[in-house]
């Protein structure tokens, strides 16, 4: 992995929060001084609750961040960076679910995520440079919808092909192209620096 020793990786994970076999939480474990978000207490469907967790962990890290998001974390995070409480060096945003169209059984209502303060999804210019991941068959948001939340966001976009939502129930366990991606967002960090 490129990015430096002085560089921590910050993982935030989705609404389900800490899943023993995602690839989260084998590359937390892959890589040297990784954090992850502590999972809510209470109120797990708050959007400020979630905003105020990734909030936290960003204050206790010194040195450089790097944040690794995947589903409604990475709604966690660009909802955070409307209001930014510390510069972050990149983001690397994996398979962003789309709320504002009904997700399926299973999964949050969207009474509930409204109530919680998720919607709408900010389509905002982020203040970083970042790599969405969007998968072509991804249940929680249809690969055009990623597309445009990647244009929104100003980050360049990665397509991962027929990689479900990326989580253990598509067969992801570890993910191997992670430790590139990574490679491909210092490259792209480094040139917005430029």
């Amino acid at each position: 992995m490129a990015f430096g020793g002085d560089t921590t990786i910050l993982f935030v994970p989705g609404l389900r929060d800490h899943v023993e076999d995602h690839w989260q939480t084998h590359a937390a474990r892959a890589i040297p001084g990784a954090v992850t978000v502590a999972p809510l207490a209470a109120d797990r469907l708050s959007r400020a609750g979630q905003v105020a967790a990734v909030d936290a962990a960003l204050r206790a890290i010194p040195g450089e961040v790097v944040i690794v998001a995947h589903s409604a974390g990475c709604l966690t995070t660009v909802h955070w960076a409307l209001a930014p409480t510390r510069p972050i060096r990149a983001a690397l945003l994996v398979a962003p679910a789309d709320i504002e169209t009904p997700l399926p059984a299973g999964y949050p209502e969207p009474a509930a995520l409204r109530a919680g303060g998720w919607f709408p999804i900010p389509r905002k210019a982020l203040p970083f440079p970042a790599i969405t991941v969007a998968s072509r068959n991804d249940p929680l948001a249809a690969f055009d919808r990623v597309t445009g939340f990647a244009d929104a966001w100003g980050t360049a976009l990665h397509d991962a092909g027929n990689v479900g939502h990326l989580n253990p129930a598509a067969g992801y366990g570890p993910w191997p192209e992670l430790f590139g991606l990574l490679d491909r967002l210092d490259d792209h960090a480094r040139s917005a620096v430029r």
